[in-house]
């Protein structure tokens, strides 16, 4: 069986990049900033490009607000008390990403 040109060989997954962000984060977490940038770095690399890479970093902070909106509009019963949790658990994600989004452009870049 032929080898696939090295061009068509995937180079990393979303999935990927978003646990290596995630485990580098938490052993970083005592470097403010640059902890999130070296965790951008290697989760970007992981992940295999900059598209990737960039969603890797944002789509944990997406899926925390909705699983935040879908926890509060269950436990209070009131949807708009679910939204308000939601939206607010999404801003404080969203808050906290710049360094994380600067590594993940410059790790999808290398990778």
């Amino acid at each position: 069986m032929p080898e696939a040109p090295l061009d068509d060989v995937p180079r990393g997954s979303v999935l990927s990049g978003m646990l290596w962000m995630f485990l580098v984060s938490l052993l970083l977490f005592w470097l403010p900033g640059i902890g999130a940038l070296v965790a951008g770095i290697v989760g970007g690399m992981k992940a295999g490009g900059i598209g990737a890479g960039l969603l890797a970093a944002v789509l944990p902070g997406l899926v925390f607000g909705l699983a935040l909106a879908f926890v509060a509009t269950a436990l209070s019963g009131m949807p708009i008390f679910g939204l308000l949790a939601g939206m607010s658990g999404l801003l404080l994600v969203l808050l906290q990403i710049g360094p994380l989004l600067v590594g993940a452009l410059i790790g999808g870049a290398l990778a």
